[in-house]
């Protein structure tokens, strides 16, 4: 992480840790990059289990070389009353260092970790949101906690049951199976913008399905390919197929996409 960008989170931590409503605090991984890199941004993830200051004290309390500021409520299923106000996110300049600092409610959070590790009856609550947001509390580095709570969530999340990975890969199988047939009809209809669409859905599926298989939650949609690439378990020539999938030659025409397709599909199904 480069100076100044540790200064400014060093900053907001020092300025957010003492709300009450404050669990914990943790550095997104967008912030380890050099600030010229495209994807960079410094993102704080903030756990509340109370309300936080207003708007306009928010604004006041973060200095007065922010710049842009707004902010957005999140609709996180199931947020009422505090809760809701506890979901949402502001973005601003400071300088030429974007920032997006992300509130979200640690009653809902622990709601989903218990669907995930003991619920599982309610799994589609976590299949419809994914689990980005357990990679981010799993892998977040933390800056800021009052108590235990995040290290005890994490601990909880290192240990996920079989039968939850099952699920969730048999979820995003299903997914990919999808997408491949929807490919299958684009290419025979010469349909490029459906061909296109479906490509897309097919690809992150079958990246979903790799992470469940390897027991990993998924990462950023920037990170898929280097972390895909990096799992333990993949089918055999995966990297190859994958790179010819993405970056397809002059002379690769939809025909071809849709037979590589398949080959991925059922390199993953026989995992």
């Amino acid at each position: 992480m480069k100076f100044k960008t540790k200064q400014l989170a060093d900053r907001l931590v020092s300025i957010i840790s003492e709300w009450p409503g404050v669990e914990c605090i943790s550095l997104n991984e967008a912030a380890l990059p050099d600030t010229l890199d495209p994807y960079f941004a410094l993102i704080l993830d903030i756990y509340c289990s109370g309300p936080i200051p207003s708007i306009e004290k928010r604004t006041k309390l973060f200095g007065d070389d922010v710049a842009a500021f707004e902010t957005s409520s999140v609709g996180s299923a199931g947020a009422q009353g505090e809760d809701a106000a506890r979901e949402g996110k502001d973005r601003f300049l400071v300088g030429d260092l974007p920032v997006r600092l992300e509130y979200k409610s640690v009653k809902l959070i622990e709601e989903l970790v218990s669907i995930a590790d003991s619920r599982l009856e309610f799994l589609w609550l976590v299949k419809d949101s994914g689990t980005y947001g357990f990679y981010r509390l799993l892998n977040g580095d933390l800056l800021f906690s009052r108590n235990d709570w995040i290290q005890s969530l994490r601990k909880r999340l290192g240990s996920m049951g079989d039968e939850f990975w099952l699920r969730m890969r048999n979820a995003h199988e299903s997914k990919m199976e999808h997408f491949l047939s929807d490919l299958g009809a684009a290419v025979f209809q010469g349909d490029d913008f459906y061909y296109l669409i479906s490509a897309a859905g097919f690809i992150k599926s079958a990246c979903l399905t790799l992470f469940c298989i390897n027991r990993r939650f998924e990462p950023s949609h920037r990170a898929y390919y280097k972390q895909v690439l990096e799992l333990p378990e993949l089918p055999e020539s995966f990297g190859a197929q994958l790179e010819n999938f993405l970056r397809p030659d002059s002379e690769t025409t939809m025909d071809r996409t849709f037979a590589l397709a398949k080959i991925i599909a059922r390199g993953i199904v026989a995992l």
